[in-house]
């Protein structure tokens, strides 16, 4: 459905124009699995009708390379898998890593600082990920419930300074305390600016960190522009949170999820259906296959 607003004003007089889509990117949850952690028969269905029409098809995730690799699988890309919010940018394929932008040892170890003042201590699980590799100080609720999803192991090290002999790729803290992460998140945002730190949320209650020069939509541009050869014009994203916001403003189309935070729908062209009512498969029929 479309927004009554001057950005969707401005998709109908670019759609106008005939824009061929020649790029899909795809956030993975809370976009193509819900619940159930898979892909939907349906939206696996678009997403292969997507690609009989020509057009390439990646994902672009907050996830460890590891744990979107499944999803990629799934829908056939043949396109490198944008991880770790961009940070990791590989070719299943071939196995070439075309980008690792990592964060700096000495900024993890002050984020590190900051997460275990007493006061915060005890509210959050911190993970750092090092070499596609999931470090954490002890096993928490949280992380268990974290690993489960991302079909991962988490190693449990005590001291996390110890494995800050590498840099990490990303820096997560979680709790299910959303305002706890929210505050975190502003607090983080007056120490560090964005050319220190990109700081984001994938979902409410994870806050995230990674290298400054990290968003998805970097991330895409590098597919579309240095791999693909075609321009933002060309390409349409879809992603239902704040981790996604980037790409969804560089796309010729951003398409928000029904399930998106509010602020997020706002900036979106067009607002597809939630994640349970398939809305990736909505947005696919809408914008590339009945073009």
């Amino acid at each position: 459905m479309y927004k009554a607003s001057a950005t969707a004003q401005k998709l109908d007089k670019m759609l106008g124009t005939a824009t061929e889509i020649k790029l899909l990117v795809l956030d993975i949850d809370g976009t193509i699995a819900g619940e159930s952690n898979t892909i939907r028969p349906v939206v696996c269905h678009a997403i292969q009708a997507a690609k009989a029409k020509g057009v390439e098809v990646a994902l672009a995730t907050g996830r460890m390379y590891c744990s979107a690799l499944r999803f990629h699988q799934d829908i056939g890309s043949t396109m490198p898998l944008l991880a770790y919010q961009g940070a990791w940018i590989q070719d299943p394929h071939t196995q070439k890593i075309h980008r690792h932008l990592p964060v700096a040892k000495e900024t993890a170890a002050q984020l590190l600082d900051y997460f275990e003042q007493p006061q915060l201590r005890s509210l959050l699980s911190v993970h750092f990920y090092i070499n596609d590799r999931l470090y954490v100080r002890e096993l928490t609720s949280e992380t268990l419930l974290y690993s489960e999803r991302s079909g991962i192991e988490a190693i449990a090290v005590g001291d996390l300074r110890k494995v800050l002999a590498d840099e990490p790729t990303k820096v997560l803290a979680l709790s299910d305390d959303v305002a706890l992460i929210d505050r975190l998140l502003g607090s983080l945002r007056r120490r560090y600016t964005p050319a220190e730190l990109y700081m984001t949320k994938s979902v409410a209650t994870f806050f995230e960190a990674t290298n400054p020069l990290v968003n998805k939509a970097a991330a895409v541009r590098y597919l579309a522009e240095e791999c693909l050869g075609i321009q933002a014009a060309n390409v349409m994203t879809i992603g239902d949170n704040f981790n996604d916001v980037e790409m969804l403003e560089y796309a010729g189309i951003g398409v928000a999820m029904g399930n998106a935070p509010t602020a997020v729908k706002n900036i979106a062209h067009w607002v597809a259906p939630s994640v349970e009512e398939d809305g990736a498969a909505a947005a696919i029929k809408e914008f590339i296959l009945l073009k």
